[in-house]
C-alpha cells in the first residue's frame, strides 16, 4: 500500500507540473504559436518534484531502506561516476530499496534509487556501476523533462503511465502501468523511452570507462538480463520492464568494446563486504545461516573474507553472538575496515557489554573519524551508556561537517531530551523534521520550544526567526499548490 500510495503522489505532482507547462492556447484548443522550447520542466521544478518523493519514500515506504553502511557505499561508488560523467548540473543522492528484485531507478532531480537485489545480483563490481552510470545517464540528459516538453505537452494518460513505470517493483503495478490511457499514448511512450535508453547506454559506457570499471560489464549484464526475462516470461523483474533488454542493445553495447585493450578492474572489498552483508540479511536468519556456510564449505565464493563476514552478519541476526564474534575475530587480525569494527560493536551490544561496545567504536573511529556509520554507532553506544553530554558534544561536532543529516538532528534530540534542554531538544528534533519534508511537524516543535521556558534570549530569538522562516515556507508551499488545482 506504501507503494500505491508514493506512486498516486508522484501522479499528482507531474499532473500539477503538466497543467502548469500547458499554454493557455493548448489549454483553449487552440493551436499553439509559442516556441515550444520554453515549456520546459526546469532544473528547480525537477528537484522539487523529486524532493516531494523522496520524503514520501522515506516517510512512508517501508521498503526504504537507510542502512549507513550500505548506503555510504552506495554513494561513494555513485558520486565516483558522477564526477566522471558529462553534463552534471545537479548534486545526486542514491538510495536503498529494500527489495531482493533486480531493480534501479531515476526520480526527477538526481536522485536514484537501487534495489538491494540489484547489489546482490551484480557479479562484479563493474556490473554494479555500469547501471548506476546508466541511471546517471538519464538524469543528466533531463530525459524526464525531455518527455514532459515533448511537443509542448503531455497527456495525462502518459504521465500517470511514466509516473507508475519509475517505480513498479511488481508485476500489478507493471500491468496497471500498461492498462492506463490510450494505446497510442502508451506506444508513443514505449518508442521515446528506446530512443533515452541507446543515449543511457552510450553515456553511461563512457562514464564507467572514464571511471576505471570494466566496460566489458555492460554487455555481460545484458546478456544475463536477457536470458532472465527468457525465464520470468510475464512476470519479469521491475529493471526488465522499465529498461526493455534488446538484442540491439546487447549488439551497441558490445560493439563499444571491440577493439579496446583487455583491463582487470578487481572489486573493491567495499562493494564485497556491502554485498555479502545484503546477503546475510535476506530471507529467514536460519535460511542465510545454512547457505552461507553452505558457500564456505563448498568454496562458492569470490572473496573468502566477505563470505565470513556475511555469515558472522548472519549469526548475529540468528541470535547467535558467540558464534559471529568467533566468526569475525580472525577477519579483524588480518584485515582493518570500519564494517568489521561496527559489527564488532554490534555483537558485543548483543552480549550486553555497552561499555565494549563502546570502546570498538571509540579506537575506529580513530583510524575512520570521518566514517558516518561508526559515529552514529558511537553516539548511540554513548547515549545507551548515559554520557550524553560526550554524545551532545559529538553531534555538535559532526552536525558541522553535515548540516543536513536528519538522522543527526533525531539523536541530537534524544541527548539533549536526557539532559533536560527542552528548547534544544524541540529545536533540534524540528530540523530533523525539515530535512524530512514535514514542515508541519517541525513548526509545532518549534512552538513547543518557544513554550519550553528553559531557554536564554538568544535561543529564543533562534527559534522565533526559524519559526518565521519555516511558517512563510509552508505558506508559499500551500499557495503553489492551492494554484495548481
Amino acid at each position: 500500500m506504501a507503494e500505491y500510495h508514493i506512486t498516486v503522489r508522484i501522479i499528482s505532482s507531474l499532473l500539477a507540473l503538466s497543467v502548469a507547462l500547458t499554454p493557455p492556447a493548448v489549454a483553449q484548443g487552440l493551436p499553439e504559436l509559442g516556441d515550444a522550447a520554453q515549456l520546459t520542466l526546469t532544473p528547480q521544478m525537477e528537484r522539487r518534484v523529486g524532493e516531494s518523493i523522496m520524503r514520501d519514500i522515506r516517510m512512508h515506504d517501508p521498503a526504504f531502506d537507510d542502512d549507513p553502511e550500505a548506503t555510504a557505499y552506495l554513494n561513494v561508488l555513485g558520486n565516483r561516476l558522477v564526477s566522471n560523467s558529462a553534463d552534471v548540473r545537479q548534486d545526486f543522492e542514491f538510495f536503498l530499496v529494500n527489495d531482493p528484485t533486480l531493480n534501479a531507478f531515476a526520480l526527477p532531480g538526481g536522485y536514484v534509487g537501487v534495489n538491494t537485489g540489484t547489489i546482490i545480483s551484480a557479479q562484479s563490481e563493474s556490473e554494479l556501476a555500469a547501471v548506476l552510470a546508466h541511471e546517471i545517464a538519464h538524469v543528466t540528459q533531463r530525459h524526464m523533462a525531455r518527455m514532459v516538453s515533448k511537443e509542448g505537452q503531455l497527456s495525462m494518460a502518459m504521465l500517470a503511465s511514466m509516473a507508475l513505470a519509475i517505480l513498479s517493483r511488481n508485476s500489478q503495478l507493471g500491468s496497471a502501468a500498461a492498462a492506463i490511457g490510450q494505446a497510442s499514448a502508451i506506444t508513443a511512450q514505449i518508442g521515446f523511452t528506446r530512443e533515452f535508453e541507446r543515449e543511457a547506454d552510450r553515456l553511461g559506457f563512457l562514464t564507467l570507462e572514464k571511471s576505471g570499471f570494466d566496460v566489458r560489464a555492460m554487455p555481460a549484464f545484458f546478456l544475463r538480463l536477457q536470458k532472465a526475462g527468457r525465464l520470468y516470461e510475464n512476470n519479469a523483474p521491475a529493471y526488465l520492464r522499465t529498461h526493455p533488454v534488446t538484442t540491439e542493445r546487447i549488439a551497441d553495447a558490445e560493439n563499444r568494446i571491440q577493439g579496446l585493450s583487455y583491463k582487470q578492474t578487481p572489486d573493491s572489498l567495499d562493494f564485497q563486504l556491502v554485498r555479502a552483508k545484503l546477503r546475510a540479511d535476506q530471507g529467514t536468519s536460519r535460511d542465510a545461516v545454512a547457505q552461507l556456510e553452505g558457500d564456505l564449505r563448498d568454496k562458492k565464493f569470490s572473496n573468502e573474507i566477505a563470505a565470513r563476514y556475511g555469515l558472522a552478519v548472519a549469526l548475529l541476526r540468528a541470535k547467535d553472538p558467540a558464534r559471529a564474534e568467533a566468526e569475525l575475530a580472525p577477519l579483524m587480525k588480518t584485515t582493518e575496515h570500519p564494517m568489521f569494527a561496527g559489527l564488532a560493536a554490534r555483537i558485543k551490544q548483543a552480549k550486553g557489554n555497552s561499555q565494549g561496545a563502546a570502546d570498538v567504536l571509540k579506537q575506529a573511529l580513530a583510524r575512520y573519524p570521518n566514517d558516518r556509520a561508526l559515529n552514529y554507532a558511537y553516539i548511540e553506544a554513548l547515549q545507551q551508556q548515559g554520557k550524553n553530554r560526550d554524545a551532545a558534544a559529538l553531534l555538535d561536532e559532526q552536525l558541522k561537517n553535515y548540516p543536513r543529516d536528519a538522522r543527526l538532528y533525531g539523536l541530537q534530540a534524544k541527548a539533549y531530551a536526557s539532559l533536560g534542554k527542552r528548547l534544544l531538544q524541540h529545536q533540534a528534533q524540528a530540523e530533523a523534521y525539515v530535512l524530512q519534508g514535514s514542515l508541519p511537524a517541525a513548526i509545532e516543535q518549534l512552538q513547543l520550544a518557544q513554550k519550553s521556558g528553559d531557554g536564554d534570549f538568544y535561543e529564543l530569538s533562534s527559534v522565533d526567526a526559524r519559526l518565521r522562516k519555516l511558517r512563510l515556507q509552508l505558506a508559499e508551499e500551500m499557495k503553489e499548490a492551492k494554484e495548481k488545482k
